[in-house]
């Protein structure tokens, strides 16, 4: 089992070679790069990362639905379609089990939440301050919010709820996406620290933590993504998630091959 520290020169290599805008589509992180304006980022991401399940061709369709609903300024729009406007756009939208009540119920949820505070960035600052900067506490509080604002009692798993304590990978690739800033994540959540992400853990990234030894717990789920969190701050504390989007390139595309990168970490 080799040391966090034995693996950052390969980790440093995969991210200078991949951690690219060329190799992002087909993702739904590539949606937020058309919105400049944080305000409407922030709506936007949110929305991709809520979608993104299934067959990745399906989520990009989907979520290009929703955003050609909302057009160009996404927050103005949703600001001024009422329900009935909303209901009648996604009448018949089908991704995998979620149907056009509950992307509406998504909407309402984002809309209720930003006219109480301003913004999403807002809301979720506060949830920090009130958890007193424990992120999963915070991000249990923001999402039961915005479940609330939906007006539906039950979400069918449509937004996660951290207190349940799965890994909640599209919470934490939506933290990682408005938090961050780099070639590949757009930012603008500039009021919370990089420090304070966890790894959004899908299987790609709980085979290579489980191979590695990092992880120990059998299920991928919240505990094995706080496991690999700690992990990857022993090689970078101020940013833990800094080789996710680059590390994942290997289990996703086609052109490379996730054994040839455990060769490479001695652990094939």
């Amino acid at each position: 089992m080799p040391a966090p520290q034995e693996c950052l020169r390969v980790f440093d290599e995969v991210y200078y070679l991949y951690n690219r805008r060329e190799y992002v589509p087909p993702d739904p992180l590539q949606f937020l790069y058309s919105y400049p304006d944080i305000e409407d980022r922030e709506i936007v991401g949110l929305i991709a990362a809520m979608l993104a399940f299934g067959r990745v061709e399906q989520i990009i369709k989907s979520v290009g639905i929703v955003l050609d609903v909302l057009g160009p300024r996404p927050r103005v729009s949703l600001l001024s379609l009422s329900d009935e406007e909303l209901s009648a756009s996604f009448f018949g939208f089908k991704h995998r089990w979620v149907k056009g009540p509950h992307v509406v119920a998504l909407l309402r949820g984002i809309r209720s939440t930003i006219e109480g505070h301003g913004s999403l960035q807002h809301a979720f600052t506060l949830s920090i301050k009130v958890s007193d900067g424990d992120l999963l506490q915070a991000l249990s509080l923001f999402a039961n919010d915005l479940i609330r604002h939906a007006g539906l009692s039950e979400m069918s798993g449509f937004i996660p709820n951290p207190g349940r304590k799965s890994a909640c990978k599209r919470w934490h690739l939506y933290l990682r996406w408005m938090v961050r800033t780099d070639e590949v994540d757009p930012g603008g959540w500039d009021s919370i620290s990089p420090s304070k992400l966890l790894i959004p853990l899908d299987t790609h990234m709980f085979r290579l933590g489980s191979t590695l030894g990092w992880i120990s717990h059998k299920a991928q789920d919240q505990k094995a993504a706080v496991e690999l969190t700690r992990a990857f701050q022993a090689i970078s504390p101020e940013d833990p998630v800094r080789y996710d989007f680059s590390l994942t390139r290997w289990g996703i595309r086609r052109d490379l091959d996730f054994s040839e990168l455990l060769r490479r970490l001695n652990v094939a």
